[in-house]
C-alpha cells in the first residue's frame, strides 16, 4: 500500500481537511473494489461528465440509482431464474451489483439512460453563484465616515 505525504498541499490551502481521508478511503477501496460490473468516466465537457457501465441483461426496472450528499449509488438486482437453464456455459453475469461513486462538491446527476446493455449517468457540475470568483475592491487612503443623520442638534 502506497502512502501520500500531503503536508506540502495543506502549506497552502484552507478547507482541504477530509482530502486526506478521502486518499485514504480510496486507496482502501482499490485494494478491496470488485471489479463487475465494469464502467468507465468520460469527460464530456468543460463541467459535464459521463459515467457508463455495461449491464448487460438488466433491464431499467433492475437498475436503481441514488444520489445523495456527495454519493452517487448505482444497484442492481438479478433477477434470474437459476432452475430455468441448463447452461454448458456461462459467461454473462447476471448477479447482483452495488457500485459507489464518491461525487466532488457541486456535481449533479442529470439524467440516466439505458440502450444496448450500456447505463449511461450524466453529471453536470453546478457551481453556486456564490462560490464562483469575483473581485474585490481595494480601497486607498482613509475611508470616508459615513454620514448617518444630517440634523444639527
Amino acid at each position: 500500500m502506497r502512502s501520500f505525504d500531503l503536508s506540502p498541499l495543506f502549506r497552502s490551502t484552507v478547507g482541504f481537511d477530509r482530502f486526506a481521508s478521502l486518499f485514504d478511503a480510496a486507496n482502501r477501496l482499490d485494494e478491496q473494489a470488485p471489479s463487475y460490473p465494469p464502467y468507465n468516466i468520460e469527460k464530456t465537457g468543460d463541467s459535464t461528465y459521463r459515467v457508463t457501465m455495461a449491464v448487460a441483461g438488466f433491464s431499467a426496472s433492475d437498475i436503481t440509482l441514488t444520489a445523495q450528499a456527495n454519493s452517487l449509488v448505482v444497484t442492481g438486482k438479478g433477477n434470474r431464474d437459476e432452475t430455468a437453464a441448463q447452461y454448458l456455459h456461462r459467461g454473462i453475469a447476471g448477479r447482483a451489483f452495488e457500485r459507489r461513486f464518491e461525487l466532488a462538491d457541486h456535481i449533479k446527476v442529470t439524467g440516466a439512460s439505458l440502450e444496448n446493455g450500456l447505463l449511461h449517468i450524466d453529471l453536470v457540475r453546478e457551481v453556486p453563484e456564490a462560490m464562483k470568483p469575483r473581485t474585490i475592491a481595494i480601497q486607498t487612503g482613509a475611508p470616508q465616515p459615513q454620514v448617518i443623520d444630517q440634523k444639527a442638534a
